[in-house]
């Protein structure tokens, strides 16, 4: 099959009979043996198929090579087959070898031991303790960080300790996510720290959480990703909310960002939501700012107040905070806020629409304007009142007029957006709303600019328009929110504009004062508006001299008292607000005779605010019982302006008074403040006594019962203290009256009519300490009084004693009397007289007990025993006093009459049916008795 070239270039191995013998066997399969001990195993096949190819063609080929091989090998017996090795093979063992290979497998249990670690320990849903969930935050993979985010919110709401205990740790590693590149990671970080782990921290100390959270959210802003940069301004408002602190410490690097951000027009109108978002943020940060025009004239007060706590640390920035910087910072902010307002004015030009995104983005552009420009504002008055306190020698700042010239030309120009009465009704309260922001800025900086006269005119019909329609609009809160905007700047408009424009101003504001709503917010910054009005020193200019102007005043003091009654004692801010200017008021009608003829005929009104008075008699509470101390207080100075107080006035405040809902602090306060309204003129003396003495003899005492005077009956289940402080107080102020025979003569004469009415013990013990303060010695009482005096005395002091006995035990009887018998005891050292006749009132009164039992009357007995064991108690009482054991020595007669009247009761012929046991008590009694009548006998023995 070779050719000779390529036998040549091959050499010998290609000769059929090179390497073998020299015979050859010319049968082919004797020389297809010897070929393949000469060729290659390749070239041995491709030989091989060329023999076989060749040997079919010409018939050669044995037919039957299998047999004839088979024969052979049958010819041929082989004892030992001999296995032929390969050189370079490793032997196989032998087979007698014993396998000493052992082989074992592991066999797995999948977290059994690690659940079994975990016992006892706080874990998430998954079975994912803190420490592993922290960890997969920082996972490559998106999803397991959201899911490590998720289970550390349900580990905190079910664990809340855990956050308690770490919550730094948490802090300081949640921050990483901050930048996080997935979208969701973010979101549901947003979602942890503000329903979770923000509110669960409000309490701790804030430096170190402001210092971890603002490092990783400047990061954020300063990220390449829009999406990240825009998500990172709501981390920075959901720290504000929170922490407002944070927001003055790092109040520059804000303001950049801010500026920075509205700058970059890529995603206005594309992403309106995002806007959203970041303007909103910026809103809350500015609402920090001050703006009120009553900070600056408070800052003084609360400066001095903040002074004495050394431990406080304010939210609010103090005198120390540097404002030029913010003031800085805003005044480059201004520019580009205006310049994203006039970026969506194209889009409302062309059509009458205006979507919700487009609408919250120029809402939120207009609030932040306004908030800045009163910043700006607040330092102008702020440095001018440093200037007045320290006589000029502080610095003033003054009003840049850059602002003006940049607030007219790209805002102000454009009022008013839309018309708004060919709108829908959506489309209309949006554009309204707008509209209200525009003019709240132009009220404010109207001071410091001058816009044309077509301009002014547009803004004060607009006014004029929304206080107009207020009572429209009073049941929707988007008129009553935005109209509140306005109500503050009216007293400086109404001083400002033209006379025809003051009538047509005072008009709209008095419709708008009095149909609105009591409760409403509208109605407080009426009050306000009011107030300022009324009282202030230049009040000329808000009124002219015409009669419509005059009744628009009338109307506001004439409604107050209206309001008050309307209010009740559910809206108890409202109540307030009202009150405080009503005294304000009372306290302006010394120098105003228009305010103080109104003022007085508020009585009328008034007294139903504190209680009315039906023709049947009945009494029916007003509010002010039940409205809370400052209201009550401030409603009881009102009293004192008034410059003659009326006598329905005082009967209605004393059914208050003798209400057990008022407390003791105000009970006192009011006799304390009508007090000196009578010293001032205001009340007539009969009225005054007659109202004193009305709470004395009217007051109701709860327990009725006389028990121990002790601080704990009297705190825990009776007003008995609140009852003593009062006639205290009472007893007072009448002997301060001034002509003490006259006020005597009063109160004698109601006393004496009191006591026909037999009051209760506290009542009769009250007036008798009045009638003692009032009285001299010797007595100013009459012949008729003493007698009259004297009969009551003696059953008021049997009963007075006959009550202790059952209250008290014998160890307190001194103590828990001694109280009721004082009074008792002036009144006899002042009055012999009246001490005989009370004597001799007992003496008779053992009679009539005596007789009763003779004559068979129900309970006759017990009534003697009793009676005979409290008038002993009586004696016993009267001979411990040191005064009146001596005065006792001049009535020896009465005494000795009283001790044979008990002992005729125990004499052995006596039939008077008492029981062992009251047969007992009259004995021990005249045991007791004959124990001091024993050394007055046998003094008169020895004389």
């Amino acid at each position: 099959k070779f050719s000779n070239g390529e036998r040549k270039r091959k050499g010998n191995w290609g000769s059929p009979t090179a390497g073998c013998k020299t015979h050859v066997d010319s049968r082919p399969g004797v020389e297809l043996v010897l070929w393949s001990f000469v060729l290659s195993e390749g070239r041995f096949r491709l030989l091989y198929k060329a023999l076989i190819d060749g040997g079919r063609k010409t018939g050669t080929m044995p037919k039957n090579r299998a047999a004839s091989t088979n024969k052979k090998q049958q010819k041929r017996g082989v004892d030992f087959k001999k296995i032929k090795r390969k050189i370079g093979r490793r032997l196989p063992p032998p087979k007698n070898t014993t396998n000493t290979e052992v082989k074992s497998k592991a066999i797995v249990l999948p977290e059994q031991s690690v659940a079994s670690d975990k016992v006892g320990l706080a874990v998430s849903k998954k079975g994912l303790t803190l420490k592993e969930l922290l960890q997969q935050t920082s996972h490559h993979n998106a999803r397991v960080r959201k899911d490590a985010l998720m289970g550390m919110r349900d580990l905190f709401l079910k664990y809340p300790e855990e956050l308690r205990s770490h919550r730094y740790a948490v802090i300081e590693k949640l921050r990483e996510r901050i930048s996080d590149d997935d979208k969701m990671v973010r979101e549901n970080l947003y979602l942890l720290l503000k329903s979770v782990v923000l509110p669960a921290c409000k309490e701790d100390n804030q430096g170190p959480i402001i210092s971890m959270m603002m490092v990783y959210i400047f990061n954020a802003m300063a990220h390449l990703a829009i999406d990240v940069r825009l998500m990172s301004f709501k981390f920075l408002d959901l720290i504000v909310q929170y922490y407002p602190a944070s927001f003055f410490m790092h109040a520059e690097k804000i303001l950049q960002n801010y500026e920075y951000i509205l700058k970059s027009n890529q995603f206005y109108v594309q992403d309106k939501g995002k806007l959203r978002n970041v303007l909103a943020g910026l809103v809350c940060c500015l609402s920090l700012l001050p703006s009120d025009k009553k900070e600056v004239d408070t800052s003084e007060q609360d400066a001095l107040r903040e002074e004495v706590l050394h431990a406080f640390e304010p939210d609010k920035p103090t005198e120390s905070v540097e404002f030029s910087i913010i003031n800085k910072m805003l005044k480059e902010l201004l520019p580009v806020l205006l310049n994203c307002f006039q970026d969506f004015t194209p889009s409302i030009q062309g059509t009458s629409q205006l979507d919700a995104q487009s609408f919250d983005c120029m809402h939120s552009i207009l609030q932040s304007i306004g908030l800045a420009v009163r910043f700006f504002i607040y330092g102008i008055r702020k440095d001018k009142l440093e200037s007045q306190r320290f006589d000029g020698r502080h610095e003033m700042s003054v009003w840049d007029n850059s602002i003006s010239s940049i607030l007219l030309k790209q805002l102000l120009r454009l009022f008013p957006l839309k018309s708004i009465r060919d709108l829908s009704e959506k489309d209309g309260d949006r554009y309204f709303i707008l509209n209200t922001l525009i003019t709240e800025i132009y009220l404010c900086t109207s001071e410091w600019m001058t816009p044309s006269a077509d301009l002014s005119f547009k803004f004060l019909a607009f006014v004029e328009y929304v206080l107009k329609i207020s009572d429209a609009e009073s049941g929707k809160s988007v008129g009553e929110k935005h109209l509140l905007l306005l109500i503050p700047f009216l007293p400086k408009l109404i001083s400002a504009v033209a006379e025809d424009w003051k009538d047509r101003f005072l008009q709209a504001f008095t419709n708008t004062f009095l149909e609105c709503s009591a409760d409403s917010k509208i109605k407080l910054a009426c009050l306000a508006v009011i107030e300022e009005m009324l009282l202030s020193k230049e009040d000329q200019w808000y009124f002219n001299s015409g009669s419509g102007s005059l009744d628009c005043q009338i109307s506001w003091m004439r409604e107050l008292p209206q309001l008050l009654i309307q209010l009740g004692d559910k809206h108890p801010t409202s109540s307030q607000a009202v009150l405080r200017l009503i005294l304000r008021l009372g306290q302006y009608s010394s120098v105003n005779a228009f305010l103080a003829s109104e003022y007085d005929r508020m009585q009328n009104s008034l007294k139903k605010f504190y209680s009315i008075h039906s023709e049947e008699g009945n009494t029916c509470l007003g509010p002010f019982v039940r409205l809370p101390r400052d209201c009550q207080e401030l409603s009881v100075y009102c009293l004192y302006y008034f410059s003659h107080l009326e006598l329905d006035l005082l009967r209605s405040l004393a059914s208050c008074c003798l209400c057990h809902e008022l407390d003791e602090f105000m009970l006192r306060r009011v006799i304390e403040v009508l007090h000196s309204s009578y010293c001032a003129g205001h009340i007539q003396i009969s009225d005054h006594v007659s109202f004193l003495m009305t709470l004395i003899c009217r007051f109701k005492p709860s327990p009725e019962s006389i028990s121990y005077p002790t601080k704990e009956t009297d705190a825990s289940i009776c007003n008995h203290g609140t009852f003593k402080s009062m006639t205290s107080d009472i007893s007072a102020c009448l002997s301060r009256i001034g002509d003490k025979s006259l006020v005597f003569l009063i109160v004698e004469r109601v006393i004496l009519e009191q006591m026909t009415l037999k009051p209760s013990l506290h009542n009769a013990c009250a007036m008798l300490r009045v009638l003692v303060v009032l009285d001299a010695k010797p007595t100013k009482l009459s012949e008729q009084s003493i007698l009259c005096i004297g009969d009551y005395l003696a059953g008021y002091l049997i009963d007075v004693v006959h009550n202790i006995l059952e209250d008290n035990d014998a160890a307190g009887f001194v103590e828990a009397s001694s109280y009721y018998f004082v009074p008792c005891f002036f009144l006899f050292d002042s009055s012999h007289r009246l001490f005989e006749l009370v004597l001799k009132t007992m003496a008779s009164l053992i009679h009539k007990l005596s007789t009763s039992v003779l004559s068979n009357e129900d309970d006759s007995a017990l009534r003697l025993s009793s009676g005979i064991e409290s008038i002993v108690g009586v004696l016993l009482l009267m001979h411990r006093d040191a005064k009146i054991g001596r005065l006792i020595c001049s009535y020896k007669d009465d005494i000795a009459l009283i001790s044979r009247s008990i002992q005729s009761l125990l004499e052995p012929g006596a039939d008077f049916n008492l029981t062992i046991e009251g047969k007992h008590r009259v004995q021990r009694a005249f045991g007791q008795l004959k124990t001091i009548t024993r050394p007055l006998f046998q003094e008169t023995q020895t004389t």
